[in-house]
């Protein structure tokens, strides 16, 4: 039997229907309008509750509120505890409040869920960690955090929406993002609907923006299909990354799954295992700048001491070396793959840095900075 909703989440019953083919989803209706509509700073009245149902069709009497809201309270304390009912029951009456799910405000005269699965400021985080993602649209988003929302009521769910979008951030324009995922997984699985599968190789459309028309994305490669072998997902500076083997490249590239159309399974097993297996995960989106990959180094690297916190965060402190080279500055030994992004991170923090050894990583960033200079 489906319970429709309106707009709100309200329910809706056909008229006619309510005492005779519902009225035993009453306790589960109370818990559910208190769920959404009470806090601790929020009271819900029985009379409310009792106009609430009777809106629906399900015919109620205070008493039988107060006997729904004792009955929900020993059911959530059981589940919460393990408890039998006698147990569950004894524990009310020797506690009182500090065991109840459901709390009576005798200032608000009216009922409130003290109890909930998830802290307010965890669902707080939560929704703004959703909100700072690149790789989802802003449709996604806000049906996302719709979601984690229903686990408070609706006015700390108002209250949340409100903070976290007082910050603009630039989405992506792929709505296809979900279903992109979904598909990677599938072709990275090993097992699909309990059946045995062998991982494959996926084909798809990589996009790219144009000077002619920033808003629409256009096909690279003239939309010839990428062919790879899927490995991993990571997420680095709020996008969504494919890590995988390129047939064409014979290498491991990343590529924004976000900028990903039109993916396809291919039946073909992946290729590249051994690649992959020689990539460290846990440091590679720190020795990998800006998911721009290149040959891996071993490199030594002079800071002034106010950036320890700066170089900590970029590098952390697994398999990396710190150590003092004078009063007013620290190097740090540390493996990256060498890129201009890499070389661009080193020249914004200007002569704050500076590249110590290997000798050919300092003539290649000296190279990179003097194509910079003939620009100007």
């Amino acid at each position: 039997m489906a319970i429709k909703t309106d707009e709100n989440g309200n329910i809706i019953l056909k008229e006619g229907h309510g005492k005779k083919d519902y009225q035993k989803l009453k306790p589960y209706l109370v818990m559910r309008y208190l769920l959404q509509k009470s806090d601790e700073s929020h009271a819900v009245r029985v009379s409310e509750l009792i106009q609430y149902l009777k809106g629906i069709g399900i015919y109620a009497e205070r008493r039988s509120i107060y006997s729904d809201i004792e009955q929900i309270n020993i059911a959530m304390l059981m589940a919460e505890k393990d408890l039998f009912i006698e147990e569950a029951v004894e524990e009310l009456e020797e506690y009182g409040d500090e065991s109840r799910y459901i709390v009576y405000n005798p200032n608000k005269k009216g009922y409130y869920v003290r109890e909930r699965r998830f802290e307010l400021d965890e669902i707080r985080l939560a929704a703004e960690s959703i909100y700072a993602s690149k790789f989802l649209t802003a449709n996604e988003a806000d049906t996302l955090v719709n979601l984690i929302c229903s686990f408070v009521s609706e006015h700390q769910a108002k209250q949340i929406k409100h903070d976290v979008l007082l910050t603009d951030r630039v989405k992506t324009n792929n709505e296809r993002t979900f279903r992109n995922v979904s598909t990677i997984n599938a072709a990275m699985s090993r097992k699909i609907d309990g059946e045995k599968h062998i991982p494959e190789k996926i084909s798809f459309k990589y996009l790219k923006y144009t000077i002619s028309d920033i808003k629409q994305q256009a096909e690279r490669r003239q939309g010839a299909r990428y062919i790879v072998s899927p490995y991993a997902l990571l997420l680095n500076d709020g996008n969504y990354y494919l890590l995988a083997f390129g047939d064409k490249e014979q290498e491991i590239r990343t590529y924004r799954v976000g900028r990903m159309r039109d993916i396809r399974l291919t039946r073909q097993s992946r290729e590249g295992a051994e690649a992959f297996r020689a990539i460290d995960l846990k440091s590679y989106t720190q020795r990998v700048f800006s998911m721009y990959s290149g040959k891996q180094e071993r490199v030594t690297i002079r800071f002034i001491n106010p950036l320890l916190d700066t170089v900590i965060d970029r590098f952390g402190t697994s398999g990396v070396k710190y150590y003092k080279a004078d009063d007013k500055h620290f190097n740090v030994v540390v493996n990256v793959e060498i890129s201009n992004q890499f070389f661009g991170w080193i020249c914004g923090l200007g002569n704050k840095a500076k590249i110590i050894d290997p000798l050919k990583v300092k003539e290649q960033f000296a190279e990179y900075i003097e194509k910079i200079k003939k620009l100007y």
